[in-house]
């Protein structure tokens, strides 16, 4: 079974992009949420032929993605995709500023275009999230949880349109997770999480892995 993990930075996790440098498996799949759901499920399932594969980018958009979905998702052929993407389209300024209406479309097409590909594929859509750490969201938190729930409703309604899409909630996760302490311990500048940040968004995951397999 082949896992393809896609994104932005959250994703990204700093992985070795370079196809010459792909066999080094210390580095290949970053050191986001994707290397500790790697980990604990290739410990969990040694004999389960599991393979991971990570294309998130940094900084990328829904649009930026799009523009390369057959060459890092429909010629990758997973078996299960893993879609954490829209903080960047949300919270982006200007001509990068992408609206929901338009998150939404792109979004609707790469999965039509992955389940044309394979109509047996499995597709884990996650929900972007912010804690209000840096001055900017504490000062405006109440605008960006309007502005960034409108892309969460995106991939709720997404998911609820086709039961091979399973709508994995993390912004309710975050919230919990930070009462009674300090944003940053989970996210250290309101978009990028801390090592536990990542840990809280593997055990999710990982969570509704074992659900729709189990």
């Amino acid at each position: 079974m082949k896992i393809l993990f896609q994104g932005d930075s959250i994703t990204d996790g700093n992985r070795y992009r370079e196809p010459e440098r792909r066999h080094d498996l210390n580095h290949q799949i970053g050191h986001s949420y994707a290397f500790i759901v790697s980990g604990m499920l290739g410990a969990e399932y040694p004999d389960a032929g599991l393979q991971f594969v990570n294309r998130g980018i940094s900084a990328d958009t829904t649009r930026g993605l799009l523009r390369r979905w057959r060459e890092d998702a429909l010629d990758i052929e997973p078996d299960v995709l893993s879609l954490l993407i829209g903080t960047n389209d949300c919270f982006l300024e200007g001509e990068n500023h992408i609206e929901p209406e338009e998150y939404e479309s792109n979004l609707e097409n790469m999965l039509s275009q992955s389940f044309e590909t394979n109509a047996e594929l499995k597709v884990f859509l996650m929900e972007p999230f912010f804690l209000p750490t840096r001055d900017r969201y504490k000062s405006e938190e109440d605008v960006c949880r309007r502005k960034l729930g409108r892309y969460s409703q995106v991939c709720r309604r997404i998911a609820e349109k086709d039961d091979r899409i399973f709508f994995i909630p993390l912004q309710e996760v975050f919230d919990s997770a930070a009462e009674g302490r300090d944003c940053a311990y989970w996210i250290w500048d309101g978009i990028h999480p801390t090592e536990s940040g990542h840990a809280l968004i593997a055990r999710e995951w990982i969570k509704a892995f074992k659900a729709m397999f189990e």
